[in-house]
């Protein structure tokens, strides 16, 4: 893990969560309600019910990084999905965090 912050996995929490939680509330969510190790070495992303914050939770073995996204008149795209856990590439990961809709990515359209 680079201290640039760029992880080679990212997951989506599928669910919204309460955005008050953070670095050991958000730990328990990725253990419990998602089934994975929160020190893996992924990032695990959530929202809030509203869809415009988004928190980010990384252990990157010194530490944890908790970072917070907030877009002031967008959403962000989220799956929908019966799964929990939504993993997403690099270049994806790109697009969600800066508001666009990674569903409809320039490579994709055919």
């Amino acid at each position: 893990m680079s201290s640039t912050l760029a992880p080679a996995q990212v997951f989506l929490a599928v669910e919204p969560v309460d955005m008050r939680l953070g670095v050991d509330g958000l730990s328990r969510c990725v253990q419990h309600s998602l089934g994975q190790l929160p020190c893996d070495g992924s990032a695990y992303a959530f929202r809030n019910k509203n869809g415009n914050r988004i928190k980010l939770l990384v252990w990157d073995g010194t530490g944890v990084w908790l970072c917070v996204r907030r877009l002031h008149q967008e959403r962000f795209t989220w799956p929908q999905s019966q799964d929990v856990l939504c993993h997403l590439s690099q270049s994806d990961w790109q697009w969600l965090t800066t508001g666009v809709d990674w569903r409809r990515h320039p490579e994709w359209q055919v």
